[in-house]
């Protein structure tokens, strides 16, 4: 997502400092990843008192560490997995999946961490990397994947709608093949970011490997007040994944003719519209378990790639404890 303005650093950035948790134990290897996270009603029993799968970091965010400093720095900052890019730019390029996925993840894992999902920017089986990626991702165990964005043309929005699903199909077909989960994101603007527009059609697809990559920031920006809420609910009995960060709608600069604009700028956990005691409440009452990837969509200072590392990684610690202290109140 490409990242909005804001007049400010964040309400002063410093005060994100020290606030880190302790890291939680990872699971180990490839089996028991696939074991404890396979979820095929998107839906589990969870024990009392436990939260959600494992709290893992989007690698997007630190794109100047390698897999070795990334697994390195991601332990540290206290969390239990890596959400790892496979995709143009990412930790893992799609044409050297086959090659470097399996390297990556044992970096990963050797650390400590799992690596429960991975992020691609897939639209299609059809394309050329979709099996390489797809398969590599089987063989290694890893759960679930998400796929890449539907672009409205709006030529036709239902013809489009249609086309989407259906290209998604197709990935949720090849994922089932090599026993990996494809996770749809409701991505704002984008076909899908309203979940009720491809749900019926979502719905019909085989729940053990087709479901949603929930956003609850988009499900806001897209839903707002109660629009979310019933996006949720509509996603649950397939949501796979689930994606946390922040934002709120800011007035930006008049047209000509003197008319507003409205822009969204992305945040920190907490300093935005996304309602979390009710949404983790929601994920406890559905006795959701499975993967969260926590995102740092927001502009974050530094000069050099070394400043940018430690204030990413100062941010992560703040975003990820304002999370754990919400999801501790839901499940006590």
């Amino acid at each position: 997502m490409k990242h909005q303005p804001t007049s400010n650093t964040r309400r002063d950035f410093i005060r994100l400092g020290g606030a880190g948790l302790a890291t939680i134990a990872a699971w180990p290897d490839a089996q028991a990843e696939q074991t404890s996270l396979a979820n095929p009603a998107g839906l589990t029993k969870m024990a009392e008192g436990r939260g959600p799968g494992p709290i893992c970091l989007f690698s997007k965010h630190l794109p100047m560490l390698d897999w070795k400093e990334l697994a390195a720095a991601t332990r540290a900052a206290g969390f239990d997995g890596i959400d790892l890019t496979v995709r143009p730019g990412g930790h893992v390029l799609p044409e050297r999946a086959a090659t470097d996925l399996p390297l990556a993840v044992q970096t990963i894992r050797e650390s400590g961490l799992s690596v429960p999902m991975i992020t691609t920017g897939l639209v299609a089986a059809s394309e050329p990397t979709a099996v390489p990626i797809i398969s590599t991702a089987g063989q290694l165990g890893i759960p679930f994947y998400k796929t890449g964005y539907y672009k409205y043309r709006y030529a036709n929005p239902r013809a489009e709608m249609t086309a989407a699903v259906a290209q998604f199909a197709s990935l949720a077909t090849l994922g089932a093949r090599h026993r990996i989960v494809a996770g749809f994101h409701n991505h704002c603007g984008n076909i899908g970011g309203a979940i009720a527009d491809v749900a019926p059609a979502i719905e019909k697809l085989d729940r053990q490997w087709a479901g949603y990559y929930f956003d609850v920031r988009h499900a806001v920006c897209e839903g707002g007040a109660e629009g979310w809420r019933l996006a949720f609910h509509l996603a649950a009995p397939q949501m796979k994944m689930i994606a946390v960060k922040d934002f709120y709608w800011e007035r930006g600069p008049q047209r000509a003719d003197g008319s507003p604009t409205w822009r969204q700028v992305n945040c920190p956990l907490g300093e935005g519209m996304v309602d979390w005691k009710l949404f983790t409440r929601l994920l406890r009452e559905a006795a959701w378990k499975g993967p969260v990837s926590l995102h740092l969509e927001y502009p974050i200072p530094g000069k050099t790639d070394a400043e940018k590392r430690d204030n990413t990684l100062v941010a992560a610690r703040r975003d990820l404890a304002f999370l754990k202290a919400r999801l501790a109140e839901a499940w006590s």
